[in-house]
């Protein structure tokens, strides 16, 4: 980064709380410039992009949608999803069609407890819990390969076929992604995760790269495990997790118990990463679009601000991002909670004190 480096960023803030999250980091995030005497800024572009404009146009986002987003340093997005637009159509039409299109092949989840959050696992009361969920975010079980056929045969007729995809070369660089990214924490492990007893193809090719893969990192400790027993031991075991590297769909699953577990989903942060940085990368909360509460004001930032963090990093900010955690932290530990925590704080009221955490 060099002195006065303005980064431009695409706000996707998309559908129900994602608007209020996104408002709070860009707020966090605007704030941390101000700070900076000048050394970074942001330049904020917002798309409008997701269910409401599907109500009007018939698509999630414009048609020349990726080849806009290409120009931007990285994408800041909200939640997608509306009682009103089925699921798959609101998924594919927005976020998935950003990741595959842009190849953002490394999804990062990290699980950390916060201080002051009380987590529904009691081993956290006394016990340091800190790990990384790795997941393949470009193949596997949403690949999006397979169709449904013989309807017109009659009801009860029809057959759906899903075919989860598997490469050499898609397994080789998420599982030396999560090696690496082990080589930088505390405790050098890697777990890997599969269901290879009974998918005996895709997956036992996971565990071969794994295994062919690890022998080039001595001083990594690894250990592969079904994701049934893997399940148990987040709940059981988690002081033994360090690094999880996993499928699109396992990673997913167990990336929502890992921050069921830390207190609350509206904690947890993911980064959508293209490693190569041949597209901008997309960094998110994983809460969802949450109707129940959309507009309501009580909706948690931290997830959005975390997932801001990791933008922070990404962009060469690793002192910024540091500091934004712990301002978290320090907002959390004082016992600014939203309602999803236990708290009464309102949106807006644990955005101020992340602020006024950052001095």
């Amino acid at each position: 980064m060099t002195s006065q480096h303005t980064f431009r960023i695409a706000a996707i803030p998309a559908d129900g709380v994602g608007a209020e999250v996104v408002a709070a980091g860009r707020a966090v995030l605007d704030a941390l410039a101000a700070a900076s005497h000048g050394a970074f800024a942001f330049e904020w572009t917002e798309f409008p992009w997701g269910c409401d404009h599907y109500a009007r146009t018939g698509r999630m986002m414009d048609e020349d949608g990726l080849e806009t987003l290409k120009g931007f340093d990285a994408i800041y997005f909200g939640a997608v999803g509306w009682p009103s637009v089925p699921d798959h159509i609101s998924l594919w039409g927005l976020r998935l069609k950003i990741c595959q299109g842009f190849d953002q092949w490394a999804n990062v989840r990290p699980v950390h407890f916060l201080p002051g959050v009380v987590s529904p696992l009691r081993k956290a009361d006394h016990t340091e819990l800190d790990w990384v969920v790795v997941r393949e975010n470009s193949e596997g079980e949403y690949s999006g390969l397979g169709g449904r056929n013989l309807s017109a045969r009659g009801p009860g007729s029809e057959v759906a076929v899903q075919s989860a995809l598997f490469t050499e070369a898609g397994c080789e660089r998420i599982i030396r992604f999560a090696f690496d990214l082990a080589r930088t924490r505390a405790r050098r492990k890697v777990s890997s995760v599969t269901k290879s007893n009974a998918q005996q193809y895709g997956m036992v090719l996971w565990d071969e790269v794994f295994a062919r893969v690890a022998a080039d990192y001595p001083d990594v400790e690894t250990e592969s495990v079904l994701v049934d027993a893997m399940s148990a031991k987040f709940v059981l075991r988690p002081e033994d997790l360090s690094v999880v590297v996993a499928s699109n769909l396992h990673a997913d699953i167990l990336s929502d118990l890992g921050s069921a577990m830390a207190g609350s989903l509206g904690l947890a942060t993911s980064a959508n990463l293209n490693p190569e940085r041949r597209f901008p990368s997309m960094f998110e909360p994983v809460h969802g679009s949450a109707p129940d509460i959309a507009g309501q004001g009580v909706a948690n930032p931290i997830g959005a601000i975390g997932s801001a963090a990791l933008m922070l990093d990404h962009l060469g900010l690793p002192d910024e991002a540091a500091r934004l955690n712990r301002a978290i932290e320090a907002t959390t530990a004082a016992g600014v909670l939203t309602p999803d925590l236990g708290g009464g704080a309102k949106t807006a009221e644990v955005t101020a004190a992340v602020i006024d955490h950052l001095s």
